[in-house]
């Protein structure tokens, strides 16, 4: 395995890890009645590779499952992710 890819997979565990826990404190914040996480971070934090914390997150504390925009956007940003990750190896790898 390169140092790219190790960088890569240390980097989307980072981004996945810490999406899944801002999802869970803003479902604590919206049970306590405190300040939020605007919904633009909860978007682009999949947007930048963690997609999965997010669907996982999204799942686990039942946060933001009622609004149609994340129960089918979250999944379209990782069919999307994922088609471009399969383009890159396959690009890489026939090049």
């Amino acid at each position: 395995m390169t140092t790219a890819v190790k960088w890569a997979l240390a980097y989307l565990a980072l981004i996945n890890t810490a999406t899944f826990l801002v999802y869970g404190a803003d479902k604590r914040r919206a049970r306590r009645h405190q300040w939020r996480v605007p919904e633009k971070t909860l978007f682009l934090l999949p947007l930048l590779g963690g997609s999965v914390g997010a669907i996982l997150g999204m799942n686990t504390f039942r946060h933001k499952t009622k609004h149609w925009y994340f129960r089918w956007g979250l999944p379209a940003i990782l069919i999307v992710q994922v088609a471009l990750a399969g383009l890159a190896v396959w690009y890489f790898k026939f090049r």
